[in-house]
């Protein structure tokens, strides 16, 4: 397979081994891992890549399971090349591999309020894609646009029109890479900003397995009901609350377990296979349905194959 794949400047790896990209520290192969060295170097590779070869791009694995069989794919992971950050005005352009706690940081520090990406784990990337959220507000509130390169290698400017965000997703056709996006803020007062992540970290800490390998939320709070973060808040059709009134909190499959702490949230306690995190949320989804009727979904993406083993 070496030699129908284009030459690059980056870094091209066969059988790469996922799991240590991930969060959930699980995952099989990728027959090819790629670290494009800019975003020259990805469109080329992506031009003259054979289109019968599939192409999955990835973050950093904050809300992933790669299943224990591997991808039969070209991973493409951005480094340091796509992670900058800079601010002009209101206005705020970060690379896809930027951390969306980091975001959040440098918007502050230049009065722009874009708090709510502070306790959103994983990168700007998968936020968008994900139209990620908490507090009340998402990625779609303050989105202007995006760059994204696309199968063919062409370089081309996203709207939001063109993502079409729905709550924990966008439309974005196959193959397709995001580089970079541009967020418009509030303005506000650095130092109030600075205390009110403080303050979100605080809550977030007390109230979610922080210390533990979890990849976030598992599933979508039913029919769209979003944690706003508010004392009014109200808790009747949030994933967690039907996940414990089916008896879920502290279940376990091998060395997976859904949190003590927040029961929406899965945590490898060492030595989980994949499979282990996705039949253990599989039980979850059947108790709940048993229980109150109600079809949970994953917010955590699964790809990949399931293993022979």
């Amino acid at each position: 397979m070496t030699d129908t794949l284009p030459m690059v400047r980056g870094r091209l790896t066969p059988d790469r081994v996922l799991n240590d990209l991930t969060w959930l520290r699980v995952g099989g192969p990728a027959d090819w891992l790629f670290q494009p060295a800019d975003v020259a170097d990805l469109q080329a590779f992506l031009r003259d890549l054979s289109p019968d070869i599939a192409v999955f791009p990835m973050g950093v694995g904050s809300n992933l399971i790669v299943r224990d069989g591997g991808l039969r794919a070209v991973v493409i992971r951005m480094g340091r090349g796509f992670n900058g950050i800079t601010v002009d005005g209101q206005r705020v352009t970060a690379g896809v591999a930027a951390l969306d706690a980091h975001v959040a940081r440098k918007a502050a520090e230049a009065g722009v309020d874009l708090t709510f990406l502070r306790t959103i784990p994983g990168a700007i990337g998968g936020a968008v894609r994900m139209n990620a959220g908490c507090y009340g507000s998402y990625v779609a509130d303050v989105f202007v646009s995006a760059k994204a390169v696309t199968r063919s290698g062409e370089l081309i400017t996203l709207t939001a029109d063109d993502l079409q965000f729905q709550y924990r997703q966008t439309q974005l056709p196959e193959g397709w890479v995001i580089v970079e996006a541009t967020f418009e803020g509030p303005a506000g007062d650095p130092e109030a900003l600075a205390a009110r992540m403080q303050d979100q970290l605080a809550k977030r800490d007390a109230t979610q397995p922080t210390k533990d390998r979890t990849a976030g939320s598992t599933f979508r709070n039913p029919a769209g009901f979003s944690s706003t973060g508010k004392a009014d808040d109200v808790h009747d059709l949030k994933a967690w609350k039907v996940i414990d009134d089916a008896g879920m909190r502290g279940a376990r499959v091998g060395g997976a377990q859904m949190s003590e702490k927040h029961s929406n949230f899965m945590i490898n306690t060492g030595g989980a296979t994949a499979a282990d995190l996705e039949n253990l949320g599989e039980e979850v989804r059947k108790r709940v349905f048993e229980n109150s009727g109600i079809t949970l979904e994953w917010e955590i993406m699964r790809v990949g194959e399931f293993s022979d083993a």
